[in-house]
């Protein structure tokens, strides 16, 4: 059984530069809005926090970490992503700290991002959004 390995891949530089600039900024802030809201009401907690883990790929279109594995004898494949935190550290961690403390780090990121000295700053923390939010890893 021969397995295959492809890495995910990068849009190039240019047509993630010109999305961030006239799509990914002001649909970056819409999308934290909705998914904070999602998660004030709880029962959106779910979708919400999925929101959350998605800013970066909004922001700028960048892929998830990990890589696709195929079968070469089945013909199927799956993704594999980075390895996780074990999920209740993830919750405690969410209760106790990242609810709060990510909304936060989000408003200022995003205020970054409005001016061009930040910018760099900017799209770094909202980068890093769902590892400040749920400790997500990659």
């Amino acid at each position: 059984m021969s397995k295959i390995r492809q890495e995910a891949r990068q849009l190039p530089f240019i047509v993630r530069a010109i999305w961030f600039i006239f799509v990914g900024w002001e649909l970056t802030a819409v999308w934290i809005a909705i998914a904070w809201f999602l998660n004030a009401i709880i029962i959106g907690l779910p979708l919400g926090l999925w929101m959350i883990d998605r800013v970066p790929q909004v922001l700028t279109l960048r892929a998830r970490s990990g890589a696709w594995e195929y079968d070469s004898e089945t013909g199927h494949g799956r993704f594999q992503g980075v390895r996780q935190v074990f999920w209740p550290a993830r919750a405690v961690y969410f209760v106790l700290f990242g609810w709060w403390f990510s909304l936060i780090w989000a408003a200022i990121g995003w205020f970054f991002c409005a001016t061009i000295i930040g910018l760099p700053i900017g799209i770094w923390m909202l980068h890093r959004l769902p590892a400040v939010t749920t400790l997500q890893r990659g």
